[in-house]
């Protein structure tokens, strides 16, 4: 069994789904310490003035990040229309707008009271368009304890797994010889991104995984798969402007 260990990502990238696509049991990583400015609440889109941010404003007080699935939602905010207008207005002319946007819209509609829920139902809805079959279950309702590899490894043996895929930024703390002594085979992530129809032209890399389906619809999924090695981890966004 082919098991990755992921935190949660609003809109995430095409090498999130090359990881989904990898595992039999993908399991979201939603109990660990929030970081801010990360990934777990905003993406990038392909605008006419370049990229742009879409954000989930969150709450934080105090010193110490709350872990993932405990962070709010600023409801003084109105980003859900922010973000339904700014994805109209980037994809409206693309190819299959018509079959993606609905999906993204229906999320975006409903009233979230925490970050977690939002990013589970826009994953789902991801998965869904990508034509990827539903294989998530939350680490925090696995009882599984421990920090780092000890808690990596004690996931691998509660889910039964022969392999685990995990990215560079694991290689300061992982510990490999300990998944070796348990028969699990490490893999390191290596994603190159594949160049696409864009609008514009320049391509541009690392963006939401939506900018991939408004183009390309039900091809979306092949094109991901064209790349699976080389070095890969959580992107460097250009600068970009900012829609919250």
């Amino acid at each position: 069994m082919k098991l990755v260990v992921l935190q949660p990502s609003y809109l995430p990238w095409l090498g999130f789904f090359d990881q989904y696509d990898w595992s039999d049991v993908f399991v979201l990583y939603d109990d660990v310490q929030y970081d801010k400015n990360g990934w777990r609440n905003r993406n990038r889109i392909l605008t006419a003035n370049g990229p742009a941010w879409l954000t989930v404003p969150v709450r934080l007080t105090g010193q110490d990040f709350p872990p993932i699935l405990e962070v709010a939602i600023d409801p003084s905010k109105d980003w859900r229309r922010k973000h339904r207008i700014s994805l109209e207005q980037a994809y409206a002319k693309a190819p299959f707008f018509s079959t993606v946007y609905p999906a993204l819209a229906r999320v975006l509609e409903q009233d979230w009271e925490f970050l977690i829920d939002l990013d589970l139902a826009m994953l789902r809805a991801l998965v869904d368009l990508l034509g990827m079959p539903w294989k998530v279950q939350r680490s925090s309702e696995l009882g599984v304890p421990g920090q780092k590899t000890a808690r990596l490894i004690g996931l691998c043996q509660k889910l039964g797994a022969s392999d685990y895929l995990t990215g560079d930024a694991a290689r300061s703390y992982l510990d490999e010889s300990a998944f070796q002594d348990l028969g699990v085979k490490v893999h390191w992530h290596g994603y190159v991104h594949p160049e696409y129809r864009q609008r514009g032209p320049d391509f541009v890399p690392y963006l939401s995984v939506v900018d991939l389906l408004f183009h390309h619809g039900p091809e979306s999924r092949a094109i991901l798969r064209r790349t699976h090695t080389g070095a890969s981890q959580e992107p460097k966004p250009l600068h970009t402007l900012e829609v919250d």
